[in-house]
């Protein structure tokens, strides 16, 4: 059993490679004294340990021998997580915890409502002072012992009061830290009490595309969805690309054999084949345990490519998803259609049913340089709407998204891209920032153990991790994009 830092490239692996193969094990904690991805209202605890045996376990102000450990990407300064990391320390009334991005290792120890950092190395030199890390945290360790022989030892504290502390700056770089606002805690959704709940206003309709690939336009159109819905709007996702990755991101695709597919029968092509037949309404889901509340989805399938050929030939598909979603109009306060990253057909019925647009781009010199493509693509997809009596497109902006939070990064290039979007292509930059983080792949991964199978289960990230960072950005998002489109939030 051993460790090197070098094998952690990302959060993911610093979780699995540091804590669970090798920290765990090395403290003296088995699989029955030690939880994953534990919840308490708005805190999630990415690993939490006692010193007894703790299934079920109990927390609560009798058992601070608990420790928690949170693993941050090696390309995280830990520093920026820690009046996050002290709230957990405090709030739960946990003694110790671990912070780490896999090159550093800090542990801290909680006095009263503050922390002390007692020990602190480097990922290389975990293995040489386990021993003294033991001693502090392990399961046995002497530190554990003696508050088990003195569990009150906190229960004359004063009440926990909100404070902060001081961040410290990067050796290098300041982190900026305006670049990640606070999150709010513990948003209050609103649940609106039926999907037939009549509107005063005219449903805004917003189309999610860019024609290169790989630029977090899934990632964004059904985590914008979930932020608006709780918020208390009544939304409509529509997925209208043929790899379906909305579908499956918002918990609809559960099956997997062809035998069980439940959606190749009611899904979007549907809506676009036959103006007599599947409306709205008869092909519309409810996200399976994606966000609470949930949202409506009109699902996409792989027999998409192969149906554009029939679409094609028929005049009237252009302009079919406008006709059907006036019929439900009063239904929703906003749909938001998740588009193919091409200038195919259903890109274009996409564009010609929406009345506004986001552009999600990483920035990066391939993205940047099909803008062009994009707007010539808007400007064709106008002249059809200008011949049906629709407004031209409007363009709320080009959303930098899956942007790296290297502060080098940040600090240096970030600016020059985005100068280039103004300079170059004319474009308006959303303010919103959605930066690539582990954590958003982590809730469309998500799955749940029935049997011996691991069923897909994703998450929106405000559902599954809603004290982040990235859930503050969409949060964000939603609040940008309501004031955009003139809605009264």
């Amino acid at each position: 059993m051993s460790f090197h830092p070098d094998l952690c490239r990302n959060e993911s692996e610093v979780e699995s490679k540091l804590i669970v193969s090798y920290l765990l094990p090395a403290l003296g904690y088995t699989p029955d004294s030690w939880h994953q991805e534990v919840a308490f209202s708005s805190i999630r605890l990415d690993f939490l340990a006692f010193a007894i045996q703790a299934v079920p376990f109990v927390l609560d102000a009798n058992s601070p021998l608990s420790v928690v450990m949170e693993a941050k990407s090696p390309k995280q300064n830990l520093d920026r997580h820690l009046r996050k990391f002290k709230r957990y320390l405090t709030k739960l009334q946990v003694k110790y915890g671990v912070l780490t991005n896999g090159k550093e290792m800090r542990i801290y120890e909680r006095v009263g409502e503050d922390i002390h950092l007692v020990f602190q190395c480097l990922g290389q030199e975990v293995e040489a002072k386990i021993e003294e890390i033991n001693a502090l945290i392990g399961k046995e360790s002497s530190q554990h012992k003696q508050t088990l022989d003195s569990p009150a030892t906190d229960s004359n504290l004063p009440p926990i009061r909100d404070q902060s502390i001081p961040e410290q700056a990067s050796e290098e770089i300041p982190f900026p830290e305006d670049l990640f606002p606070p999150t709010p805690s513990d948003p209050e959704p609103v649940v609106e009490p039926t999907s037939n709940t009549k509107r005063n206003s005219t449903v805004k309709v917003i189309a999610v595309y860019h024609n290169k690939g790989g630029v977090g336009k899934t990632t964004v159109a059904v985590n914008l969805a979930a932020a608006l819905r709780k918020k208390g709007k009544k939304v409509l996702l529509i997925d209208i690309d043929a790899q379906s990755n909305s579908t499956f991101a918002t918990g609809l695709m559960k099956f997997l054999f062809e035998e069980d597919d439940n959606l190749k029968d009611k899904n979007v092509y549907h809506i676009l084949e036959t103006g007599d037949f599947y409306s709205v309404s008869n092909v519309t889901r409810q996200s399976d345990n994606f966000n609470t509340p949930e949202i409506d989805v009109i699902p996409s399938h792989i027999n998409l490519i192969e149906g554009q050929y029939k679409l094609n030939q028929i005049g009237a598909t252009k302009g079919r998803l406008v006709t059907k979603l006036n019929q439900v109009e009063k239904e929703y306060d906003i749909v938001i259609i998740d588009t193919p990253p091409s200038r195919d057909l259903y890109a274009e019925v996409a564009l010609i049913a929406a009345d506004h647009l986001i552009i999600p781009s990483d920035l990066k010199p391939f993205a940047n340089q099909g803008l062009p493509s994009v707007i010539q693509f808007i400007s064709q997809v106008n002249e059809f709407r200008d011949m049906i009596g629709k407004e031209p497109l409007k363009i709320l902006g080009v959303l930098p998204s899956k942007i790296s939070p290297n502060p080098k990064f940040l600090q240096y290039t970030f600016p020059k891209q985005k100068s280039v979007i103004s300079a170059t292509y004319h474009l308006n930059l959303m303010e919103t920032i959605i930066y690539e983080r582990t954590i958003l792949s982590q809730c469309t991964n998500h799955t749940v153990p029935i049997g011996d199978q691991d069923i897909p289960e994703p998450k929106s990230i405000l559902e599954y991790a809603p004290d982040s960072l990235s859930s503050g950005e969409f949060e964000a998002l939603a609040l940008e994009v309501v004031a955009k489109i003139g809605m009264k939030k």
